[in-house]
């Protein structure tokens, strides 16, 4: 009995203490909720508000050499604490002064209007009225730290910073469209600045980096920032593009827009054994002037009838298939032909035609009533043989490029509710289809390439700090587009085209071109076409006997009086040839002479930490190094056997200059001068904000370039 009595005051001072536990947590729950509710409500305001992103430093656009062709750079807004006790001191003596000073540097409003909006502000005690209408630049940056009140600094003149950077092109309009841009209100525009079109867009996740963050606290009046998490910048990306080879593109193409008073235009350089697209250039008028509005190169805007360019896929075809060669005669006849109710006419029926050609001689004279004549011959009882050969091209299919936006290849296919009796004949010369010029130029530069369909490229490497995170090599679309007995008879076709044919105006002295001329009129978008109005192109590659290089030029409706492919498009093409031809000595390595002694070769070497030199110096074997500086820091001069250090002296007071330097050395040598470094790019210092020599206050902030 003691025992059962002494079990249940045991259980019954458990269910005691289980109880007065639960009550305890239930409390604490309902205190939490609703009795401290306030409290909580308090603190997540004050994290919402004061906790702030900071932005990385986007990554870097890089033409092939390491030029910069898109950049961030720093930009700012000015804010002011209204509320802060600095500012009460002083607000009502110089609060007018500041007026005058913002509508005189901004000229958006006059001065009695940024006083109404200073002093509306003043009274609700805003602790960031937004001083700055837009985004400002390093150098207005500090105008405006002169202003009136704000001259007081950041606790006594109550200025908030912000930065955010902004992306610039070095190069100006080079390759513009192609690069893309950013769009702060893409996706909703919580995002921030995000990559939107071309190559920002497409590679937007290794260029933006990682946002970090922030957290301001208002000590005592004054605003202080503590960052939480660090920002990781974003990775750099290496394209294809040639700068020189860009230029080129993009000044040959302007002058003939200009000369032609053309819509738009676009001319692409592709390295044929690399599918490395070289240049591209799209030019769109736009007030009067052209730019780079629009990628008519890839996009949906270029997306055309291709003409007589697409004559070369045709006639391959019916090779393919065995139906054809180019010895084989079709006659012509006064370059007047009437199929099916429609007429087809040869650009130069006015003049009686050429009769009886041979397949080849009607690829040169660019005959539609030949070219006509031989598909219909070939393939009237089974179209769906034609236009599977062209699939099995696979000119089809998109070439599925990283950049958004890419055109869609269009094909009429037999038994669809828009194949009607005449479309195999006016398909074979280009019309009642759809391609992108860089679609175009893909299949004539795997002719070029024996055969060999490459994937059109833009960018080589990825790198983080100058580290190869991702390289990318070619890609194979299709191992063979056709059977190398047809791809040789094409290549002997190009090449006549320019030696006898309509191309023949592209002749030069130096090296043989291989290509087609194209002209076709522009469709409405309402079933027929618009007269008068033309697409003038030109597709080859050069030099015809060793292929290196692979163009196409298409004008949109020129209105100089001329409007053939090989009179409008052709001298692009031309020029672009010949300057590159030029210039294509300048990429490739010197031969070597077996004869000639070698010399000695030294490494280009940076000033610098001397024992870093020296410890680098010995690891490459190079033996021979004279001087002995006493300063930690050193320049190297080359003589002909080694190489000579000497002291690096650093004047107190004084700008340090560190060009030529490392990142960390360059960073080193000015923070132990009293300065605060910001840099950009990668490699060596290029530039320096401050210059060299000059005095400066400590703490000042300098700006290096690298590349």
């Amino acid at each position: 009995m003691e025992i059962r009595k002494s079990i249940v005051s045991r259980i019954a001072i458990l269910y005691f203490f289980l109880m007065l536990f639960g009550m305890v947590v239930i409390f604490k729950k309902i205190s939490v909720q609703q009795i401290k509710n306030e409290r909580w409500e308090k603190i997540a305001k004050n994290l919402k508000e004061n906790t702030v992103t900071i932005d990385p430093n986007r990554g870097n656009i890089c033409a092939e050499d390491g030029s910069v062709l898109a950049t961030s750079v720093p930009g700012y807004y000015v804010r002011i604490d209204l509320a802060a006790e600095g500012v009460k001191r002083v607000y009502s003596e110089e609060s007018d002064s500041l007026a005058y000073y913002l509508s005189r540097f901004f000229k958006d409003a006059s001065r009695a209007e940024y006083n109404r909006r200073l002093n509306a502000a003043y009274r609700a005690k805003n602790r960031g009225f937004m001083l700055t209408p837009r985004k400002v630049d390093f150098q207005e940056l500090k105008q405006i730290k002169k202003f009136p009140i704000l001259r007081r600094g950041r606790f006594g003149g109550g200025m908030i910073i912000e930065q955010e950077n902004q992306r610039v092109a070095p190069l100006g309009s080079l390759a513009l469209r192609t690069i893309g841009d950013l769009n702060k209100g893409a996706y909703g525009g919580v995002h921030g600045n995000i990559g939107y079109t071309g190559l920002e867009g497409a590679y937007e996740q290794y260029l933006k980096g990682k946002e970090g963050i922030s957290y301001r606290e208002n000590l005592s009046g004054r605003w202080v920032t503590r960052t939480e998490i660090e920002p990781q910048d974003g990775m750099d990306i290496f394209t294809t593009i040639n700068v020189k080879m860009q230029d080129i593109t993009e000044s040959a193409l302007r002058r003939n827009l200009e000369k032609n008073d053309a819509d738009w235009g676009t001319a692409i350089l592709m390295e044929v054994k690399t599918g490395e697209i070289k240049a591209i250039a799209n030019l769109g008028k736009e007030n009067g002037e052209y730019a780079e509005n629009y990628n008519y190169a890839l996009g949906n805007q270029g997306c055309y009838e291709p003409g007589s360019t697409f004559k070369l896929v045709s006639l391959m075809a019916a090779m393919e298939d065995g139906i054809i060669d180019t010895s084989d005669v079709y006659d012509t006849g006064s370059g007047v032909w009437k199929y099916r109710g429609r007429t087809i006419y040869d650009s130069d029926y006015r003049y009686g035609g050429h009769g009886e050609m041979t397949v080849k001689q009607i690829f040169e004279k660019s005959s539609n009533v030949g070219v006509a004549k031989i598909i219909i011959s070939a393939y009237e009882g089974n179209p769906k043989k034609f236009v599977d050969r062209i699939y099995g091209f696979g000119l089809n299919k998109p070439l599925g490029l990283e950049i958004k936006g890419e055109g869609q290849p269009f094909f009429k296919y037999p038994g669809d509710s828009d194949w009607w009796g005449t479309t195999l004949a006016w398909m074979s010369y280009g019309y009642e289809s759809k391609m992108t010029p860089l679609q175009v130029l893909t299949f004539y530069n795997a002719v070029a390439n024996n055969g060999r369909m490459l994937k059109p490229r833009l960018v080589k490497e990825i790198r983080e700090n100058g580290v190869l995170v991702k390289e990318f090599k070619p890609e194979v679309l299709n191992p063979m587009i056709a059977t190398s007995e047809t791809v040789g008879q094409a290549q002997k076709m190009l090449e006549g085209a320019c030696e006898n044919g309509t191309g023949r105006s592209l002749r030069n002295p130096w090296f043989k071109i291989a290509g087609k001329t194209g002209t076709a009129q522009v469709a409405t978008g309402q079933g027929g076409y618009q007269k008068g109005m033309y697409l003038a192109s030109f597709a080859g590659y050069f030099p015809a006997d060793d292929p290196e290089y692979s163009i196409i030029v298409t004008i949109n409706n020129p209105r100089g009086g001329a409007y053939y492919g090989g009179s409008v498009a052709g001298p692009v093409f031309k020029e672009i040839a010949e300057r590159v031809y030029a210039i294509r000595s300048l990429f490739k390595e010197p031969e070597e002479d077996p004869e000639k002694p070698e010399a000695p070769v030294f490494p280009e070497i940076k000033k610098g930490g001397s024992e870093n030199i020296i410890r680098i110096a010995e690891e490459l074997n190079i033996r021979n190094i004279t001087g002995k500086p006493v300063t930690p820091l050193v320049t190297v001069k080359k003589s002909d056997d080694g190489l000579v250090l000497d002291e690096l002296k650093i004047p107190e007071g004084k700008v340090p200059d560190v060009r030529g330097m490392g990142a960390s050395d360059a960073i080193f040598i000015l923070e132990n001068a009293g300065l605060r470094v910001r840099i950009d790019g990668i490699g060596k210092v290029k530039s320096q904000s401050l210059q060299p020599g000059a005095a400066f206050s400590r703490g000042a902030q300098v700006y290096l370039t690298l590349g």
